[in-house]
């Protein structure tokens, strides 16, 4: 990785659980900044059917809880390419709400200041998604911008490859933007001419330059290096090419005493038939409110409930012809209706159906001798719903659809893990040197100004 001048990587599906520090360490020692995604394919925001619950929150918070102890770690993607349709845009909602809540977050433990950003593809709605993650309020916006794109095939430009236009629609964007991923492979070995403009005058006055897809070799054929049996990395045609080309490039960035902004926040995009995340955003979640809310109900669901069955019973009780039995669970992102409970986990909120099920066919269906059976899923309980429990029960209502507005603070629920800090601080461990490519010389950070100024300028 010096060999190719690398001074910042990006990491995907990060094991909140394991020790990075050996890892972090050789990484520190080469002067190496780590961009870190914050979900995993299987514990994500998911764009065909988008939650931000207490699972997935968890998940989140507990990358940050992990790696915040580093030094070198620059930021957090809170998302990747989650919108990529016009059918799936309302998806947005929930990743700005993620946005949001990591920030909150980071804040509430006292950590240093550090960025979340998120991570898009390139396709139409490229600028409806980039103005929506930078509009609004400064606590849910992102602090930077990374674009994954691979439209440079080849032998192109600057204007063939749409860079040219890009650039010039980042050029009033306010937080610092740069190439998440790039390096198209349709024409192999790839050239990585691309990297001339993108370090050159005409892109670094709005680009803070790129990370390259990939490091490693892998069946979709982007990698740098393969690793062979041995574990040894050996460099492939791709490396031998980026390797002269980062050569060639003598990009000026900006100091940080220097770093002055002065664009606004984009406006949000209007609503219509491309676009419909709404501003409004889902509630955070709240595992104190969740607890409350499951200890207030009659009928909740057995402990040992397997995933087939609450999708089962999801799959009726949410479907609108059977009754209404989901209004305080369930989220849209399109209108920015959200139930009180829909950031809980999925054993919770199915709890909460099982109770409306069951306190609806107690009023009105005789019959039904055993409402709260669901074939063994459910089981009655005594519900308890005292002092703050019951102020957050009240204000929710009994359809669960009222804001709760006066919370108990959430109890810790993250998995971080090796030796990441447990305190409210964030421990410095390792100091990680200033270091200077011919690009930028480059420190820790004391504020965000900072981490805006100095550490996303130049990648």
């Amino acid at each position: 990785m010096t060999q190719l001048r690398t001074n910042t990587i990006r990491v995907y599906a990060v094991d909140p659980t394991a020790n990075h520090d050996q890892c972090m360490q050789m990484l520190s020692d080469a002067g190496i900044y780590v961009i870190a995604d914050l979900g995993e394919p299987q514990n994500s925001i998911n764009r065909d059917s988008p939650q931000w619950n207490q699972q997935i929150y968890s998940r989140y918070t507990g990358v940050v809880d992990n790696l915040m102890k580093y030094s070198n770690t620059l930021g957090f993607f809170a998302g990747n390419e989650v919108t990529n349709m016009p059918n799936n845009t309302e998806a947005s909602a929930f990743v700005k709400a993620a946005v949001r809540d990591v920030k909150a977050y980071i804040v509430q433990k006292q950590y240093r200041p550090i960025g979340v950003g998120y991570a898009s593809n390139d396709d139409s709605q490229r600028s409806d998604l980039a103005d929506y993650f930078n509009c609004g309020d400064a606590a849910s916006s992102i602090d930077f911008w990374g674009y994954n794109i691979y439209s440079w095939c080849g032998t192109s430009s600057y204007r063939e490859s749409h860079y040219q236009e890009r650039t010039q629609e980042f050029s009033s964007y306010n937080v610092p933007v740069f190439f998440a991923e790039y390096g198209c492979n349709t024409e192999q070995p790839r050239k990585f001419d691309e990297v001339i403009a993108l370090y050159g005058t005409e892109m670094t006055r709005v680009w803070s330059g790129g990370i390259v897809y990939m490091y490693y070799q892998e069946a979709n054929d982007y990698g740098l290096v393969s690793v062979g049996s041995d574990d040894q990395a050996t460099k492939l045609p791709d490396f031998t090419a980026l390797s002269s080309q980062i050569a060639r490039v003598t990009p000026s960035g900006v100091a940080m005493a220097s770093y002055s902004p002065t664009n606004s926040p984009q406006p949000c995009p209007s609503k219509g038939s491309v676009w419909s995340a709404n501003t409004t955003l889902p509630p955070s979640p709240n595992n104190a409110v969740c607890d409350c809310m499951v200890k207030s109900l009659n009928c909740t669901a057995r402990s040992d409930i397997d995933d087939d069955a609450i999708t089962t019973n999801f799959d009726y009780l949410c479907d609108p012809s059977n009754g209404d039995y989901c209004s305080g669970i369930l989220a849209n992102g399109s209108t920015g209706v959200y139930g009180a409970y829909s950031m809980c986990n999925s054993k919770e909120r199915l709890a909460w159906a099982f109770n409306a099920f069951f306190m609806d066919q107690t009023r009105n269906n005789a019959q039904n001798t055993n409402p709260c059976d669901f074939n063994g899923a459910g089981r009655r309980q005594t519900p308890e719903s005292a002092g703050t429990c019951r102020s957050v029960v009240s204000q929710a209502g009994d359809s669960g659809t009222g804001s709760i507005t006066s919370a108990p603070s959430p109890a810790s629920t993250s998995s971080g893990g090796g030796s990441a800090s447990s305190s409210t601080g964030a421990a410095s461990v390792l100091a990680v040197p200033a270091f200077d490519l011919g690009m930028l010389r480059m420190a820790t950070y004391v504020t965000i100004a900072a981490l805006i100024g100095a550490g996303l300028v130049l990648l």
